[in-house]
């Protein structure tokens, strides 16, 4: 299984995602050498064995170098395009690079490469070495696996590879596209291609929704029988709800994820205006950070709440739980949110929750309240009916917790492992 983070260093969900699937999959029977760029060595290793992709030397001789990178031919991943060459001028810029790509291969020959394991600017140029070592650990590991997994677009040139290199089957794992991360009119290209290059190449394709199925499905091309959604789930192991003391009186109304496009954050605040405008007894608070913050906290100050709302900053860990035990009411107004585990955790944690219809949690969360992530008129209702009225509060409050609690990883990996044996048997 191929990753991009584990916890406890974990700076979104997927890192929590892999963890509750490997530890599913243990209980399901299903062993799991876990792939990652950067290990540290604090990682649980019970569930799974972790293989710090840092530590890896490449170690292919000079004379298989050419074999290799014909087999993981896409290990250069985006060029430098210049215009007005012709033809044959573009074919021998193209010659060029490829030989120069054997070259420094061979004399890259036995060397580590230390990933940051972070998305930072040379985040490409990462995920291009992850796959040149996805390659070499397949080829190391080959009598120990029957199937590749590979998880989110930065791991999918790895799992390529190590298929082209070891003849085992892979699976991917779409936790989002390039259409959850932007607008229609500004996805990443480059990050587009590598997507649909993985679906492609996958004898099966997972996604964590059907709303994110549908999108592999229409956007991608990708056969709609090689597609199948297993919805996620959320580990609750070892969780007590804190009990935390208060310094106001005032309802707390929550969001709580990366402050970008993708998750809503202005339609939050202007459902927070709306209800202010009924209601005083009540602060909102926006927890996590991202590109759209600074603009957010203008926001705020534009239509004079800043009084009433709260800027806390990413959280992690116990902050987290905090947060939810401090929460009267959680809201996840996401844009495009392919399945979306927050609410679920908020729900947990006894806190009735208000989320997108645009979101995979939608489908199978029926005590969550919904609306359209655009009306923020029936988001203002819905957040000031949970404030306002403790019947329904504590009706959402106590069904949800048995609801979320019977979506667990062992049934959502049990499908996993089902649809593993349908590509190994195949």
């Amino acid at each position: 299984m191929f990753g991009w983070e584990f916890p406890p260093h974990i700076a979104g969900g997927l890192g929590t995602a892999c963890y509750g699937i490997v530890k599913g999959l243990a209980h399901n029977g299903v062993e799991t050498l876990f792939v990652m760029p950067s290990a540290s060595g604090d990682e649980d290793q019970s569930a799974a064995k972790i293989i710090n992709a840092s530590d890896v030397p490449v170690t292919y001789t000079e004379e298989t170098g050419g074999e290799f990178l014909d087999k993981v031919r896409f290990v250069h991943i985006g060029t430098n395009m210049l215009p007005y060459l012709d033809p044959q001028e573009f074919q021998d810029l193209v010659e060029k690079e490829r030989r120069r790509q054997v070259r420094d291969f061979k004399v890259h020959y036995g060397q580590k490469y230390k990933f940051s394991g972070k998305y930072g600017a040379n985040l490409l140029e990462e995920v291009a070495r992850y796959a040149l070592v996805g390659g070499t650990i397949a080829q190391q590991h080959q009598g120990e696996f029957d199937v590749i997994h590979a998880h989110d677009w930065l791991t999918y040139p790895a799992g390529i590879a190590a298929k082209r290199i070891s003849g085992k089957p892979l699976v991917i794992h779409v936790h989002a596209t390039s259409f959850d991360r932007s607008s229609d009119q500004n996805i990443d290209t480059r990050v587009y291609a590598i997507e649909k290059q993985g679906m492609e190449a996958a004898d099966k394709v997972m996604t964590v929704s059907d709303l994110t199925r549908n999108i592999v499905i229409t956007k991608y091309g990708i056969d709609p029988a090689k597609v199948i959604t297993v919805h996620n789930a959320v580990d609750f192991s070892g969780r007590d709800n804190l009990q935390v003391e208060r310094g106001v009186k005032d309802k707390v109304v929550t969001f709580l994820g990366r402050i970008t496009f993708q998750k809503g954050p202005e339609y939050f605040i202007e459902a927070a205006a709306k209800v202010l405008k009924r209601t005083k007894n009540v602060r909102f608070v926006m927890a996590g950070s991202g590109d759209l913050m600074n603009k957010s906290i203008r926001y705020v100050a534009r239509l004079g709440i800043s009084d009433r709302f709260h800027f806390t900053g990413f959280l992690r860990g116990a902050d987290v739980q905090k947060m939810f035990a401090l929460s009267d009411v959680y809201v996840m107004p996401s844009v495009s949110e392919p399945f979306g585990i927050s609410p679920l955790e908020a729900m947990r944690t006894n806190v009735p929750s208000v989320i997108s219809k645009q979101s995979g949690a939608a489908e199978v969360l029926k005590y969550a309240f919904k609306c359209d992530f655009w009306d923020v008129d029936a988001m203002a209702d819905q957040i000031y009916a949970l404030l306002n009225y403790p019947a329904l509060a504590s009706f959402a409050a106590k069904n949800g917790v048995d609801e979320v609690n019977a979506l667990k990883w062992d049934g959502a990996t049990a499908k996993m492992k089902k649809v593993y044996e349908s590509v190994i048997n195949r």
